[in-house]
């Protein structure tokens, strides 16, 4: 790669409008995470632990200072019934929100998804009742 286009590479705004095209190593795991298999041109978490690393003030613009680690608290359904995965940061506490991608570990992502089930504040007779809805439905 050449000086200008790396340059321009580190420009605002410069991963909002081109893929991100280079591997890293994952912060908690170490595993070598490459962009190819996402589903998508922006690989922003690591599919075996699903954790980040804040980069970002607004999405794409590689402004922050924190760097620290995103851990994966939550998933979520959006309205078009793709998932996505709530990240808190370590360092400052900012919350975001990442599309899954296709090569997420998909037990990862259930066990984020069950998570609230597993805890005290959810009885189990609630989750039963819940879930004897649910089969009634379907």
């Amino acid at each position: 790669m050449n000086r200008k286009n790396k340059r321009r590479k580190y420009d605002k705004g410069y991963y909002k409008k081109h893929p991100c095209l280079d591997p890293f190593s994952c912060k908690v795991c170490g595993r070598l995470v490459v962009p190819g298999g996402a589903g998508s041109e922006h690989r922003n978490h690591c599919p075996n632990c699903l954790s980040s690393v804040h980069v970002d003030k607004k999405p794409g613009d590689r402004a922050s200072d924190c760097h620290g680690v995103m851990e994966p608290i939550a998933v979520w359904v959006r309205k078009d019934g793709e998932w996505a995965i709530i990240h808190r940061c370590k360092r400052c506490g900012k919350l975001g929100s990442n599309r899954i991608a296709a090569d997420d570990n998909p037990m990862k992502l259930i066990a984020l998804a069950m998570r609230p089930y597993g805890s005290e504040a959810i009885s189990k007779n609630h989750v039963r009742n819940m879930t004897c809805s649910m089969e009634a439905q379907g």
